[in-house]
């Protein structure tokens, strides 16, 4: 079964819009594990909007699943993740000014950094994986900084606007699969994903694992959290129960 991840980034950002205790993402990653979810996911950045570094120190010791840390490349966050040791570290870009993360990181463009920093956190023991647009440059060059896994940017798919566009993205993430999976890399895809347009994203060849955060914690509010994260489950079940069938490319 493909692995569901999830990202409880946002219970972090409603807290800290009052600087109250409440909402705790440790407490909603636990409900998220009791619900059925593989694996975690935080992304702790610079200017510490949401995730805080205690809440990362007290996810490494209450999770029971997987750890999976978003962070930049830099020397900050490198020697946070090398101390905390979560299960993965995924390595973003990451602009102050941005929303949400705006697209993959250009490990192309900065191979000698992305492999500095992937071997670093290597030898703390920490899996890598590179967020990265779904382009052959940015996969070969992934290959090439040592990285275990790469998880393809979907956004452009989730926001494409017409059938045709998103057919386009579609087949865009499907070569991109193929060709990550030839070169030993272990393939995840994530952003924008809602239990509506995950179903076709399931029959990509090779996918291992999902992340997704906005869209559970935004159902999360009318149903709950462990219905939430079950309603995503159920999408993966499915999609496990018909197994790996080419969808119309």
């Amino acid at each position: 079964m493909i692995r569901l991840g999830v990202n409880v980034d946002h219970v972090a950002t409603l807290r800290e819009a009052r600087k109250d205790p409440e909402p705790d993402p440790v407490a909603a990653a636990a409900i998220c594990e009791l619900a059925g979810a593989h694996q975690i996911t935080v992304h702790l950045r610079g200017d510490r909007r949401h995730i805080q570094d205690r809440d990362l120190q007290l996810l490494k010791e209450t999770v029971k699943t997987d750890l999976n840390l978003e962070m930049a490349v830099t020397d900050e966050l490198l020697r946070i993740a090398t101390r905390t040791k979560p299960d993965q570290a995924t390595l973003v870009p990451e602009k102050r000014q941005e929303i949400t993360t705006e697209g993959g990181l250009n490990v192309a463009g900065q191979l000698a950094k992305v492999r500095a920093a992937v071997r670093r956190l290597h030898r703390a023991g920490i899996k890598v994986s590179l967020f990265i647009d779904p382009e052959e440059d940015q996969i070969r060059a992934s290959a090439k900084a040592g990285a275990d896994s790469i998880e393809m940017h979907t956004g452009p798919y989730a926001n494409a606007k017409t059938d045709k566009g998103r057919d386009a993205e579609f087949r865009r993430l499907w070569d991109s699969a193929e060709l990550a999976h030839s070169l030993g890399l272990t393939v995840i895809a994530g952003h924008g994903l809602t239990n509506v347009n995950l179903e076709r994203i399931t029959t990509l060849p090779y996918l291992c694992e999902v992340n997704i955060g906005h869209n559970i914690m935004a159902k999360a509010i009318f149903v709950g959290i462990p219905e939430a994260v079950k309603m995503f489950l159920r999408v993966l079940e499915r999609a496990d129960t018909r197994g790996k069938r080419q969808a119309r490319r």
